[in-house]
């Protein structure tokens, strides 16, 4: 009969300690249990150890779908402990899922598959995706290729991601379903991308409209239809044409293999309105347009669909110069203009508005003949003259030289302010030019004309002096009121005596007129012309020293039949001193010459008289 040893006090602590140790290594760890009841929202779930401990159902559901878990179910949990004060073990499915999780997603991470996961809440930033128990991040710019306004259709759906980013020690998952989107986009871009030829047609569905253009789905890959592909006529925005959602046939513009981008275009399908242009709209024909656009330096007039032409700002008004085109003509306006030139090379036309209507400039020079006098109000006033408003809306200048005979023009000009009406004489029109040129002072006639009286070049005049100075005579005109200056050198023709101390204020003295010059305002008179005049006139009529007349007899007779009988006397008198200051010179040859001469001299001196 054998004894069965009885365990001692060493056994049993050992045992003790043993178990503790089991204990101690299942706290913190995922372990297997059975579920042995569902109590509401609770499950019990045994986990061995002589223990039991109750999970809420909502961690064994998936987020979006209803727990299913029954009793007799093996499920893992974590422990977290053993045993808390009420004696039940402390689990937690989540975290179980949790662990799992961690461990399939850092495989998959470091080898680039996707997961799936499934979209449940909206956070800052973004929104939250369960990966199979791991919560990850998804950032707002990464849920789709391009911002997505409304994710509700996204959410609680299962959907595959990709990881951009683990950090296990602060629980961070970083995730994008845009990459497997573009991933997938790539795919089948390329393959559309090859089998898309250029002037290709196919149909498409108008997926985005921006000011520039739409982009449009062609199942699968993106092409741009510009704004200027749309029609042949002008279009401010796309959405004048296009709908979100619209299907439109489109053809293939451009494809770029490299860079998958596809250019569209709609009016490459239409008839181009362009052909045969020039015939159509001939050059000097005027037609009916509508105003589609206003810029800064003219109007866009559509003529019809698809065909537009611009009216320059220059070509808007014959008048209005320097103003805006929207202060001309207005946008949708009817208006009526001519064809000025068509260019079917570079799509052009270029017409003109002002060209339909009367050229005021035209008008004023058949109504207005140079000569004409006009009345016109001051509109400005500037360095070099006034302009004055006329009728027909054009405007004429004034130029300081014709404000006044007798002022200079600065002086003359500060008689004149805005607003002021006046009188003026046309004196220029040039319509090509568009210039109307005015005078003032020519209203009232030249006054130095006026007082001239039948002064005239080559008349004989007898003065007053004025004035004895060293360079000559100030003298007045008998029986006019201009006055003038003789030269020392035009005093007489003999050198002797051209000393003006010779004269006296008050003397009346005769002279010959060898300039008059109206446009100048200029008379010039000489004495010693007169006396080269005369005497040559003496030596026409009364022959030449040569035939044995002596100069005092020629100048004597022809003082006298100038003169009446009373001043015979005088006139002998001055034939004499004309004879002996001709006698003076080196004989008769001498005094032949000087007197053969004498009408050279004369013209020379007239000559140098009107250069000067």
């Amino acid at each position: 009969m054998s004894v069965t040893a009885q365990p001692t006090k060493e056994d049993f602590a050992a045992l003790l300690d043993e178990s503790f140790l089991g204990e101690d290594q299942s706290e913190g760890s995922v372990v297997k249990g059975t579920v042995v009841a569902v109590e509401k929202d609770l499950a019990v779930i045994d986990v061995g150890l002589k223990t039991e401990g109750r999970v809420p159902l909502k961690e064994f559901s998936v987020a979006g779908q209803e727990s299913e878990i029954t009793v007799g179910d093996e499920v893992e949990v974590y422990l977290e402990r053993i045993e808390n004060a009420l004696g039940e073990a402390v689990l937690s499915r989540e975290k179980a899922r949790r662990e799992e999780s961690w461990v399939r997603l850092e495989v998959s991470f470091n080898s680039g598959d996707k997961v799936s996961g499934v979209i449940f809440n909206q956070v800052k930033g973004g929104f939250t995706v369960d990966l199979d128990g791991a919560v990850a991040f998804l950032p707002r710019s990464q849920v789709d290729i391009r911002p997505v306004r409304d994710v509700t259709p996204l959410m609680h759906t299962p959907q595959p991601f990709q990881i951009l980013k683990m950090d296990k020690r602060r629980g961070n998952i970083v995730v994008s379903r845009r990459t497997v989107l573009e991933e997938t986009r790539a795919e089948q871009r390329s393959e559309l991308v090859q089998s898309l030829e250029e002037g290709q047609v196919i149909d498409g569905v108008v997926k985005n409209i921006t000011d520039y253009g739409a982009f449009v789905d062609l199942g699968g890959i993106d092409g741009l239809l510009h704004v200027t592909d749309i029609a042949w006529r002008r279009i401010n925005h796309p959405s004048e044409v296009l709908a979100i959602g619209q299907t439109v046939k489109v053809q293939i513009i451009r494809v770029n293999h490299d860079t998958h981008r596809i250019s569209l275009g709609m009016k490459q399908l239409e008839a181009d309105p362009w052909e045969g242009i020039e015939a159509k709209y001939p050059v000097a024909v005027k037609y009916t347009g509508r105003v589609t656009n206003i810029t800064d330096y003219g109007a866009f007039v559509e003529l019809e669909p698809g065909i537009e032409g611009l009216i320059h700002v220059s070509e808007m008004s014959w008048t209005k110069k320097n103003v805006h085109p929207g202060k001309i003509v207005a946008t949708s306006q009817e208006v009526e203009v001519m064809i000025l030139e068509v260019d079917p090379v570079k799509r052009r036309i270029s017409l003109g508005l002002k060209q339909t209507l009367d050229n005021p400039w035209d008008s004023f020079a058949n109504n207005h003949p140079v000569g004409s006098l006009v009345e016109g109000e001051v509109k400005n006033k500037t360095e070099f003259g006034l302009f004055i408003g006329l009728e027909g809306d054009v405007d004429g200048m004034v130029h300081l030289s014709d404000l006044d005979w007798n002022r200079p023009g600065e002086q003359a000009i500060e008689d004149y302010n805005r607003g002021d009406m006046v009188n003026a004489q046309v004196l220029d029109v040039d319509v090509e030019k568009e210039r109307i040129s005015l005078g003032i002072k020519q209203v009232g006639g030249d006054p130095f004309v006026a007082a001239a009286g039948d002064v005239r070049k080559g008349a004989v005049v007898t003065c007053e002096v004025i004035e004895v100075k060293d360079a000559g005579l100030e003298v007045k005109i008998a029986d006019t009121d201009l006055t003038t200056f003789i030269r020392r050198s035009d005093l007489s023709r003999d050198r002797s005596e051209q000393r003006p101390e010779r004269f006296a204020q008050g003397e009346k003295v005769d002279a010959r007129v060898t300039n008059f010059d109206k446009k100048a305002r200029k008379v010039s008179v000489s004495i010693k012309a007169l006396e080269i005049a005369e005497e040559k006139q003496a030596v026409a009529q009364y022959g030449s020293t040569d035939s044995g007349a002596s100069l005092g007899d020629i100048l004597g007779a022809a003082l006298r039949a100038r003169g009446d009988e009373g001043e015979d006397a005088d006139a002998d008198a001055d034939a004499e001193t004309v004879a002996e200051a001709v006698s003076d010179a080196d004989g008769p040859d001498a005094e032949a010459t000087d007197a053969t001469e004498a009408p050279a001299d004369a013209d020379a001196d007239a000559e140098s008289e009107e250069k000067s």
